[in-house]
Formats: structure tokens, sequence, C-alpha cells
């Protein structure tokens, strides 16, 4: 039996996730489904796929990585990324997202939880009382309110425990050198060194990432710091708080109480900390709700199905950019055209490009308009995909000096966008765009030092010659011969008689011996048609 290749795009499912995250997917793809934890069926696998989804099990690692010729993305149905070698895929130019704000509730809830369990002994209590044990004495616990909590880490995260807790009555303190003192303010705390919060917290829950600076900050130095009576809390990253220094700091009566859902290494089973009745611990269930579980699932399908298209992913974290603001997001389209153009003008690949942008959107951050520049050039010079990911490697393998410039003044424009060359030779090739009327249009507005102002359309013809009488005629005399229609034309010259830049717009393609009979018939010096449908 002749076997069948499927034409869709192939997405492999490396973990169990939700039939909300296939049914996001939609039916534009082939899915497979394999064990990504087996190794042994997780590479054969792979090597044929477009896009991998997993959570915390699969290790894609470079070995991952380089079995799977054909793949563009890897999405992580969650937050970490600890299992996903980031590096290896951005040398491969494949895509990485995840779903930041998935299960950001869900890991500030949980936090709530252990700070109270840690309080009121809640989990201790419950299992003395189902073994026949009614202690009410052995476990009292203290209050919450007029207490000082001690938020290290005041993100996405640290701000949503902040905000729950101090419905609690809890005066709440913070440490995060990268949050304004007016921002804390704004929330409700008061931002402390970390020694400061150290000294004077009751309650200390950590929210930070896991990176060489916060290895370890909460360790046996920070442990000698704090009240007898603290309670800490770490539901972020294993490793933050030293373990062992946690240990030793319980063991010696320095803190009262520790709740930990997150562990060094994992899964772990076997750890001191087990041993003290003061410790609550739960393993990893940070991310462990039907709510978050589901929402990641659907937010890195949505982000699959961009990265196959080509688009730019908000959640790329291996794609420079950043959050693409409402007003920039419609000029990501009008730079990738406007670099597609260059290429085709240009003939060649640019010694140095330079992607400027012009106007009020320079108030964003417009990183990603370099970006999409960039993926045009290059998406008709080379023989492989070009993604936001690869497509600064592909420039850097061709030593093209790349470089961003922008200015908020535009004198005759809300904003634009400009992808300029300088070629071999020495000669610059420039082409401008912006965004028109409510419909955002995008338009051309100027090629070199000449002046236009025409829509960008799948197939475009742009001409050099000198400026003399019935050149128009004969170009349409042309075309309309081999039954091709003009949709629209512009002409513009520096002076009567000098050199004259005619653009138009045809409706299909226009074949070379066309293009070629075009450029004899009037002397062109330069002639190139452009295809972006």
């Amino acid at each position: 039996m002749k076997s069948t290749v499927s034409s869709k795009p192939v997405v492999l499912l490396a973990e169990k996730l939700s039939p909300a995250t296939i049914g996001a997917l939609g039916p534009d793809f082939e899915i497979r489904l394999c064990d990504g934890a087996d190794r042994a069926e997780l590479l054969p696998a792979i090597a044929g796929v477009d896009a991998i989804l997993v959570r915390s099990a699969t290790k894609v690692d470079a070995e991952a990585i380089a079995a799977a010729k054909k793949l563009k993305v890897v999405a992580r149905a969650g937050v970490g990324l600890d299992n996903v070698d980031v590096s290896a895929a951005t040398k491969a130019g494949v895509m990485v997202v995840n779903a930041p704000t998935s299960n950001i509730v869900t890991a500030a809830e949980l936090a709530c939880g252990l700070l109270l369990a840690t309080a009121r002994n809640i989990p201790q209590a419950n299992t003395a009382l189902k073994n026949g044990e009614w202690k009410r004495s052995k476990y009292t616990g203290v209050e919450l309110s007029q207490k000082t909590l001690g938020v290290v880490g005041l993100g996405r995260i640290g701000v949503l425990v902040a905000q729950r807790m101090s419905a609690f009555d809890m005066k709440v303190v913070a440490y995060d050198p990268y949050v304004q003192p007016a921002r804390a303010a704004q929330l409700g705390v008061k931002l402390l060194t970390l020694d400061e919060l150290l000294e004077v917290s009751d309650f200390i829950t950590v929210h930070l990432p896991k990176t060489p600076e916060t290895v370890g900050l909460i360790g046996d130095e920070a442990l000698h710091k704090v009240k007898p009576e603290v309670r800490i809390v770490n539901a972020a990253r294993g490793g933050i708080v030293d373990e062992q220094a946690l240990a030793s700091a319980l063991k010696e009566g320095r803190v009262a109480a520790a709740g930990l859902d997150v562990f060094a290494q994992e899964p772990c089973t076997d750890s001191p900390l087990f041993e003290f009745g003061n410790v609550v611990a739960t393993p990893h269930l940070g991310a462990s709700t039907d709510e978050a579980q589901e929402k990641a699932g659907i937010a890195v399908a949505e982000s699959v199905r961009l990265a196959l298209a080509g688009e730019l992913v908000p959640d790329a974290v291996n794609v420079e950019g950043g959050v693409i603001a409402e007003d920039v997001r419609p000029c990501v389209p009008l730079a990738a055209n406007l670099g597609r153009i260059f290429t085709a003008l240009a003939g060649e690949v640019a010694v140095r490009l330079d992607v400027e942008v012009h106007g009020d959107i320079t108030r964003h951050n417009v990183k990603v308009l370099e970006l999409s520049a960039l993926k045009g050039v290059f998406e008709n010079v080379v023989d492989q995909a070009v993604s936001y990911v690869n497509a600064p490697l592909l420039a850097q393998e061709r030593r093209v000096d790349v470089r961003h410039t922008t200015s908020s003044t535009s004198p005759d424009h809300h904003h634009v966008v400009t992808v300029r060359g300088t070629l071999n030779s020495g000669e610059q090739v420039a082409i401008s765009g912006t965004l028109a009327g409510p419909r955002n249009i995008q338009k051309i507005v100027s090629v070199g030092q000449h002046t236009i102002d025409l829509a960008v359309s799948d197939h475009m013809i742009f001409l050099r010659y000198k400026d003399r009488p019935g050149i128009v005629g004969t170009v349409g005399h042309v075309l309309g011969e081999s039954g091709l229609n003009i949709a629209g034309m512009q002409v513009s010259r520096s002076v009567p008689g000098g050199e004259t830049l005619a653009v138009l717009n045809v409706d299909s393609n226009v074949p070379a011996d066309v293009l070629n009979e075009i450029a004899q018939e009037t002397d062109a010096t330069f002639a190139r048609s452009v295809t972006l449908g």
C-alpha cells in the first residue's frame, strides 16, 4: 500500500495536554503523540516534526534539537524552561515559547496557602486527627494580622501574593532591585534592602526566577539575620532557599517553620527537611490546577499556530523585542515587506543594513521591527525557512553589520520605517514605508532619493530611466500586450529630463521576458519586479 505524506505541519505532543489545547491548535496540523520522558521514544519521534509541545518531564536538550531537522518551535506549557536548552534552540533557529502568565494566579494562591498552613499547622493537625489524636494545644498557631510579610521578588506573582495577604491585614515589605519605590508605593508595599527585610519580617515568601545570582540567596548568612519566629515559604524555584542551611536553622530554632513547594533536585522524596514537623512540603504543585494547566496549554497552542505561520510570538523567550505594543503591531508586516522589497532592489546581500524607525511609535519598544525587516531581507536569499529567531544569525553568518536607530521626529508621517543598505560596491539602496488611514494600508513613501506615495501590493515593478515623453505609454503598451493589468502607478523625477523612478502595482506576476522588454523599450538603467504574495 502506498504511504501518504501529510502536507500539514506536524505537531508532536510529548506529554499529556488538555483537549482544549488540541482544540486550540485546530485542524491545520497533523498531531502526533509520544512519551517525551522516554528518551528512546522521543528522539525518533521528534525527527520529522515542525513543533513539539512539552510540560516539565520532557528534556528538549541539544541532542533532541539536533535530531529534529525540521523543528521550528519548542512550546513549554508552563513558565519554567529548565528542561529546554534555549541556547541550542536559538543556534538552530528554533523558537522557544512558554506561557509566562498562565499560572501566576495559581502559584500565588499556593504561596498564600503555604503561608496559612505554616501559621496554623493545618497539615500536621489534619494528620494527627486522622490518626486518632486530638491535640489542640500542640498545634497552636499564630495570626497573620498585624504581622510583617517580606516578599522577596515583587514580580507578577509577588504582587498577587502581596495584594492577597494585605487583605489579611498584614504589613507588606519587599525586596526587588528592579522595582521603583513609586511602583511599590502604588501597591501599598515598602521597598527594603534584603538585609532589612530579613530583620523585620515575621513571614518571608520567595518569588524570584532562578539565576546564578539568586541561587542560594536565602542561605546560611541570610538565615542568621532573621527573627527566630520567622516562617519562610518558597513556591518559586528550588535552590533559591539553601535547603541545608534551612535545615540547620530549623534544627537550631533560628526559623520557626517553613513551607516548600520546590526543591533544588526534583523529584525530591528524601530530604532532611521532611524530618521536621514544622515543615509543610508539597511536590511542586505551583502550577497544578485545572485552570492553570488549561490556560498554559491553550496559550502555547496559539503560540505554535503563530510561529508555524511565520508570525512573531510575543511569548517567545529567544526572540528580542519583548511584548509588542498595539501601536507597533501593524508595522511588523510592513517592515517585513520593506525587507523583501529591499532585497529585490539590491539584488545582493548588503554589507551593512540599517533599520530606521521614525515617529511617535518610537515611544514603545520597536526592536521587533528590526527583526521583521531582517526576516524579510533573507526570505528570498536562503533556501531554509527564515524565522524571527534565526534571521539575526543569518545576518551574523553573512557578516552583515546590522544597526537599528530610532527617532521620535517624522515630519511627513506619523511613523516611517526605512530599510537602508550599503552594498559591496558602496552603493546605497533604501526604501521607506508607512501605514495610512484607519485600515493601516501599507504604503511606500520613498525609494532612495525619490518620494513615492503608492500602496504596497503583491506584484510590483520598479523602473529607473531618463525622463522623456512617452515612457508611461510604452510601459502600459508592453504590459497590455502581455495581458498584465496596471492597478496603480507613481512616477517620481529629480528634475525635468533627469533620473526618474516609476513604481507600478500590477495584478499578477511579471515574467522575466516581459520585464526585459520593458527595460529595452524604455532604455531603463534599472528594472526589477517584486512578488510579495
